[in-house]
């Protein structure tokens, strides 16, 4: 089905960043908002804001699915997978990158955690 291990990796890692980047980043938040209620709590005077899936209809069911790693995950790997074969020109690039940029996020957490010890 690929054409290497080295491709499947590739492709593992652009899937593992793109999911952290639509459902967790802060720089799409924006996209992810009009599916989410903010919820302020306070506790032993700290302040925690909470974002929760919209109750009903369309904006619910998009905010229901974008709260879920797993799923975004399983959408995100069919879209890279299928740009893979039928668009590999455009995707060629656009997932090296999300690749690279996973591989780092693995890097910094390991180095991060290093650090604290």
């Amino acid at each position: 089905m690929f054409d290497n291990v080295f491709h499947f990796l590739l492709l593992g890692l652009a899937s593992f960043r793109l999911t952290r980047l639509i459902v967790f980043d802060k720089i799409t938040e924006f996209l992810r908002s009009p599916f989410f209620d903010e919820v302020e709590e306070e506790e032993n005077g700290v302040k925690e804001i909470y974002f929760i899936p919209k109750k009903d209809g369309l904006k619910g069911w998009i905010g229901e699915l974008l709260s879920c790693y797993w799923c975004i995950g399983v959408w995100v790997s069919i879209i890279l997978v299928f740009s893979y074969y039928f668009i590999p020109s455009w995707s060629g690039p656009v997932i090296t990158v999300l690749a690279v940029a996973g591989l780092a996020s693995f890097f910094e957490t390991a180095v991060q955690n290093w650090l604290k010890s």
